[in-house]
């Protein structure tokens, strides 16, 4: 089985609504801006340079270099960086959580979707500059999310409490994890670039944020990837009118209600709040409510008035954190931003927000699924071709797997489907005749058609589990080879951490998914490491 392909809506993993987007269902047409082709990125670019604020460019490349101060980065990281003073200069994001050493696979998979998209751009379109972001969520206060990995099927967790933003999190406390994970890493060379990856990152930066901009520096810095914390005073005064605007005027809430009715036919991904901002210290991250003609923290004494939390917003910006609904808008605010890559989840509540952006005259962006991967190894392929599985069969659910197999190695015919279709056949005959006969005699016919069919089904049931243990070591391996691949019956880049490949493939695994992804494609991508 060479290096292949299927697209996302064949795959079985992708919603209804990322199915109806991906085939460019025109219900969902009003949703967002742009479809994420290369030649749409042309009128898309000229949009964002005429409504994009270029004098936020100078603020933003300054917190950029603060936040880079004594991390050594890759010639183009930098030039990535001071490009974006100038306004021919773009960006292309990705934003994900702050996961303990990543998290899961995806991590990667979206960061190289990002750098391989700006390439593409830099092809199609020289005159412009393009920038690959990683946006960490230094913000996020769901510490149970993001406080472990998987390794070999084994699940690794970060004992510690928390309630405000993750990014401010001290990192205290992570060298006894170590000492439990670098044990399972084993003492090859790669193995050892692990541990030493860990303990830079981890024991040697202080929070949570800065750890994970040194992990994906170190992982991506030489391809440009640039990382931003947008948990920043400054970035936050940029965007301080928009924090004002939802404070006193709460349009994103009655332009997503709008949109979300549109979306009634499908599962919505986040409802908004009246007022889609939070209230944010180093150990607290609550909703703003406004009840009684004041703003109030949840869940807390706190209290302001509408002069109050004005005051309060103009001298300190950063104590206002977005929710889910208004990050996108920050985001888009800050960057001078194309395209946002995200997971099938991500992009399902992106598509809530164009009503919103349109309303408060910012930019929407063209929105791209991620690519996404089956990683695979030699052995595995060996195992697929002997048992004659196509990557449709293991994409297929495990029941549904099993039992197509049994039919085609079965020596008998026990799909019972014919015998089932005659049956039919002949009792409508029979219900014909009762209509020219006596009706009455038409609920016992029906009854007894009912009967024969059961019983049909009960048979093919009997004669498939025979065949099953007659067929078992074929389908046990089957069975393995599939859970190998899908652990958990899930998917491999949402279960597994990126450590447990790089173990056996070092340096080839980032360089050989660079070489492989292509985001513009649209398809889920197997590859054999």
């Amino acid at each position: 089985m060479p290096n292949d392909c299927i697209s996302y809506q064949k795959s079985g993993y992708f919603s209804p609504l990322m199915n109806d987007y991906l085939d460019k269902k025109t219900n969902l047409d009003s949703l967002y801006n742009r479809f994420p082709t290369i030649e749409n990125f042309e009128a898309q670019i000229a949009e964002k340079q005429a409504n994009f604020n270029h004098n936020n460019r100078v603020n933003l490349v300054a917190v950029l270099q603060k936040q880079y101060d004594g991390i050594e980065i890759s010639q183009l990281t930098q030039q990535n960086i001071e490009s974006l003073k100038v306004s021919n200069t773009f960006t292309v994001t990705t934003g994900h959580q702050l996961n303990l050493f990543s998290g899961p696979l995806y991590f990667l998979y979206k960061i190289i979707s990002t750098i391989n998209l700006t390439t593409e751009l830099k092809v199609k379109y020289p005159a412009y500059n393009f920038v690959p972001v990683y946006w960490m969520a230094t913000e996020d206060h769901d510490f149970e999310e993001i406080n472990y990995f998987n390794f070999k099927g084994k699940k690794f967790r970060w004992n510690k409490e928390s309630t405000g933003p993750v990014g401010r999190l001290s990192t205290e406390g992570l060298a006894d994890f170590f000492e439990i994970y670098e044990q399972e890493l084993g003492s090859s060379t790669n193995a050892e670039t692990l541990k030493k990856l860990f303990q830079e990152s981890y024991l040697k930066h202080d929070n949570l944020a800065d750890a994970t901009r040194y992990l994906a520096n170190n992982l991506f810095g030489s391809h440009g990837l640039v990382i931003i914390d947008a948990d920043d005073t400054a970035l936050k005064q940029n965007f301080a009118p928009y924090i004002k605007e939802e404070l006193l005027q709460q349009t994103a809430h009655k332009k997503v209600l709008e949109t979300i009715e549109k979306l009634k036919d499908y599962s919505i991904q986040v409802n908004p709040r009246e007022i889609n901002l939070f209230y944010i210290e180093n150990d607290l991250r609550e909703r703003i409510i406004f009840e009684n003609g004041n703003f109030k923290v949840n869940n807390t004494k706190i209290e302001f008035s509408e002069t109050e939390i004005l005051a309060l917003l103009a001298t300190h910006p950063e104590k206002f954190s977005p929710n889910v609904i208004m990050r996108p808008l920050y985001q888009e605010v800050i960057l001078p931003n194309l395209c946002y890559i995200g997971g099938g989840g991500e992009i399902a509540y992106w598509l809530e927000l164009k009503s919103f952006f349109d309303a408060v005259n910012v930019t929407f962006p063209i929105l791209l699924v991620r690519n996404s991967v089956l990683l695979v190894n030699k052995k595995q392929v060996k195992k697929a071709d002997k048992l004659e599985l196509s990557w449709n069969d293991l994409f297929s659910k495990q029941n549904n797997l099993v039992k197509n197999k049994v039919l085609v190695l079965s020596e008998i015919d026990i799909d019972l489907s014919l015998l089932k279709i005659q049956l039919e056949s002949q009792f409508n005959i029979l219900h014909e005749i009762t209509t020219k006969t006596d009706p009455s005699f038409a609920g016992a016919v029906k009854a007894q058609e009912i009967k024969q069919l059961k019983g049909l089904d009960n048979l093919e049931k009997r004669l498939l589990k025979a065949q099953k243990i007659k067929l078992k070591d074929t389908l046990d391996r089957i069975a393995d080879l599939q859970n190998e691949l899908f652990p958990n019956q899930g998917l491999q880049e949402r279960q597994a951490n990126f450590s447990e490949f790089y173990v056996e493939n070092g340096n080839k695994l980032i360089s050989k998914l660079i070489e492989c992804l292509k985001p513009l494609e649209q398809r889920f991508d197997i590859i054999t490491l």
